[in-house]
C-alpha cells in the first residue's frame, strides 16, 4: 500500500490569513451628543470645560469611533479638539462609525506588510475563518501584493479560487 503523500503541504504556496491583521485592542465610540446644550448644539466654554477635566486614561490603548448621533450643530474644531486629546492615549481614533474604525485599523496593518517578502510567491489569501473579515481588507490586500506576486487565490491551500496569474514574459 502506498503513503499518502500531502501535496498540500508540499506545495510552494504562502498562506495569508487576514484575521492576523485584526487589531486586538478594544473598540469604542464616543458619542459627541452627551456633550451638547439641550441637543441641539455645541457651546464652547463648555465643551472646553468637560474637555480639560475629562479622565482621557479610560481611552488609553483603544481604538476611538468618533461620532454624533444627534442631528446636531458641532464645528468641526470640537473635532479636532477630541483628537487632541485622544492622540495620548487611544491607539487608533477616527471620525466614524466603528466600520469606519475597523476599516483604519486594517488599513493600518495592511500598510505594514512588506510587498517584497511576497515578491513571486504564489499567495492563497485564506477565506474561512473563524473571525469575519471585511471586504475591503481582502481589496485592500489585492491592491498592495497584485505588483509582487506570481499568483493569487483565495480560500484554502486545498481548493482555491484563482484570481490573478502574472502573465509569462515573451522574449
Amino acid at each position: 500500500m502506498e503513503d499518502f503523500v500531502n501535496r498540500v503541504a508540499q506545495s510552494a504556496l504562502t498562506t495569508l490569513n487576514l484575521e492576523e491583521f485584526i487589531h486586538p485592542g478594544e473598540r469604542v465610540v464616543y458619542d459627541i451628543k452627551e456633550n451638547l446644550f439641550h441637543g441641539l448644539m455645541l457651546r464652547e466654554k463648555d465643551f472646553r470645560e468637560f474637555i480639560k477635566t475629562h479622565d482621557w486614561s479610560q481611552y488609553d490603548g483603544k481604538n476611538v469611533a468618533i461620532i454624533c448621533s444627534a442631528d446636531a450643530i458641532v464645528p468641526t474644531w470640537a473635532y479636532m479638539l477630541l483628537a487632541s486629546k485622544l492622540q495620548h492615549h487611544a491607539h487608533r481614533y477616527v471620525f466614524g462609525n466603528l466600520e469606519a474604525l475597523e476599516q483604519e485599523l486594517f488599513h493600518e496593518a495592511i500598510a505594514g506588510i512588506n510587498p517584497e517578502d511576497f515578491r513571486d510567491a504564489k499567495l492563497v489569501i485564506k477565506g474561512c475563518g473563524n473571525i469575519p473579515v471585511p471586504t475591503y481588507a481582502y481589496v485592500a490586500i489585492m491592491q498592495k501584493l497584485l505588483p509582487v506576486a506570481s499568483s493569487i487565490m483565495y480560500g484554502e491551500p486545498c481548493s482555491t479560487v484563482p484570481l490573478y496569474k502574472r502573465p509569462k514574459v515573451q522574449a
